[in-house]
């Protein structure tokens, strides 16, 4: 594989859930190897990665939960006018970014759905690479059914107006898609160390994962778990310890890629980077979308390939959970059809975008990288 300089690398994080982390780490520990990376994030990804990783605290631009664990409008808006403005019209934050690239010589940035990253890449004429899941939507020809289509093409506008068109874009997704601009490559979903090394196991459980369980986790779910004839394992919520069939466990990777390996069946919401991971130990999956149009696709693409099925996260009945768990072993018939491991595809793909990058661009931008930081802001 072509090899380019060693590059001084910002690597930009979505701070929102743990997805875009995990997608991380199943990469940055080999690239780490080759190049000097420092990562910038927030949130739930920043408390994932800095204990391993060189990683800068940013802003975060993230869903607020009303009273009913659904997005609420008004909250999020009013809790990210502050993000937003800094990230628009050049606030502490972005000059935070700014300075940090400076002080470290950034010369290329690899993003994550992150946008201060993208923003200051544009901003400072570093070259960049897009590495997310959302790049599906914004970058990728419209696969939508027709009740998301308008959804659909709205949040891939205002993806590509955020973000911009990335130099290169490689896309990491459970299921395929055709590229709509040049530079872009899709590989299979991102498998960590751990889910490697584990071996799939047929339990009686049924694993759940929530992303944001402190809003989500409301009386109905937990009714509508306590009433089946099946032990639950539960991750994400606040919550440890064990009540009627339900067994709260605390955050662990580890841990939780044991129960993955071995559960019946899998109910989460409809993340990714968890749907690829249950799609490679052929666990049947009820995904229980947000009122986030990536997460409703992913849980129609579930139900469009067999392996699953949508639920209604504010609807769930135990009615809805006994009719997946009938229906288990259809689902796990079509799981070897679907399970891919992209991660050394992924690892190849990025190291031919930053050779092809620090090839056109490396005088440029180690020149830019070497001037008084105060030059350096000015560009």
């Amino acid at each position: 594989m072509e090899r380019g300089l060693a590059m001084r690398i910002a690597w930009g994080v979505m701070g929102y859930g743990r997805g875009h982390a995990m997608r991380t780490m199943s990469v940055l520990p080999e690239l780490m190897k080759e190049h000097e990376i420092t990562v910038f994030t927030a949130g739930d990804a920043y408390e994932v990665l800095a204990p391993k990783f060189p990683t800068v605290r940013i802003p975060m631009i993230g869903y607020r939960y009303n009273d009913r664990g659904r997005h609420s409008l008004p909250k999020t808006l009013a809790g990210n006018f502050g993000p937003v403005a800094d990230l628009l019209f050049k606030g502490a934050g972005t000059a935070q970014v700014d300075r940090e690239f400076a002080e470290r010589g950034i010369q290329l940035v690899i993003s994550d759905s992150e946008a201060w990253t993208h923003r200051a890449a544009q901003r400072l004429k570093l070259p960049r690479i897009s590495f997310d899941h959302v790049g599906i939507l914004a970058y990728c020809k419209p696969h939508f059914p027709p009740d998301l289509w308008a959804l659909g093409m709205r949040d891939a506008y205002g993806y590509r107006a955020l973000m911009g068109v990335p130099e290169r874009i490689l896309i990491s997704s459970f299921y395929p898609a055709e590229p709509a601009y040049p530079g872009v490559r899709i590989v299979g979903p991102m498998l960590r160390d751990e889910v490697l090394r584990a071996k799939a196991r047929r339990g009686d459980y049924l694993l759940c994962y929530f992303n944001k369980g402190e809003h989500q986790f409301l009386p109905h779910i937990d009714r509508a778990l306590r009433l089946l004839d099946v032990p639950v394992v539960i991750y994400g919520t606040p919550y440890v310890g064990k009540v009627d069939n339900l067994d709260f466990r605390a955050p662990s990777n580890e841990a939780f890629v044991n129960d993955l390996a071995g559960c019946r069946a899998v109910l989460s919401t409809a993340g990714n980077q968890t749907i690829g991971e249950a799609i490679h130990f052929g666990k049947p999956i009820l995904a229980m979308p947000e009122d986030a149009f990536e997460q409703r696709l992913n849980a129609s693409m579930i139900e469009r390939m067999g392996v699953g099925m949508a639920g209604d996260l504010k609807n769930l009945t135990p009615s809805d959970v006994d009719r997946f768990l009938a229906n288990d072993e259809s689902y796990r018939s079509h799981m070897r059809e679907h399970a891919r491991d992209g991660r050394a595809e992924a690892l190849d793909t990025l190291r031919r975008f930053i050779a092809e990058l620090s090839v056109a661009r490396a005088p440029e931008v180690a020149r830019r990288a070497r001037k008084p930081m105060g030059d350096a802001l000015s560009v």
